[in-house]
């Protein structure tokens, strides 16, 4: 599958500690299978937005740090929910993505075409 597209107009919305409602361990394969895509396929996106328990997968220990460091490589924003990573006690714990605030968030959804929400 190779799509070479960049769809600067589409935002990524991730608001698990993985993807689906599943065991974690399930959940953090398909979001880091997901991720892994998007790069190997440079299906990039105007950003990629965290907030509640997704800030937790740009945090020390997240089993996707690498494929985000691939993307953020690639100048795809990572916003990261300030108020999130406070309310989890994550807040020196980041290891990739600009950390903002609710305003970033709208921001980068309202500038979008498309949103999608993991």
């Amino acid at each position: 599958m190779s799509y070479n597209h960049i769809q600067k107009s589409t935002v990524i919305l991730i608001t698990h500690d993985g993807m689906g409602k599943a065991d974690t361990d399930l959940q953090h394969k398909l979001v880091s299978k997901y991720l892994e895509m998007l790069v190997e396929n440079d299906l990039l996106p105007g950003a990629i937005c965290f907030y509640t328990e997704g800030v937790k997968l740009v945090c020390e220990g997240s089993p996707v740090l690498e494929q985000l460091r691939k993307l953020d490589a690639k100048n795809v924003p990572l916003i990261v929910c300030q108020t999130c990573l406070n309310h989890f006690g994550l807040t020196d714990k980041v290891q990739v993505g600009i950390v903002g605030g609710m305003g970033d968030i709208i921001e980068a959804q309202w500038r979008a075409d498309k949103v999608i929400t993991l």
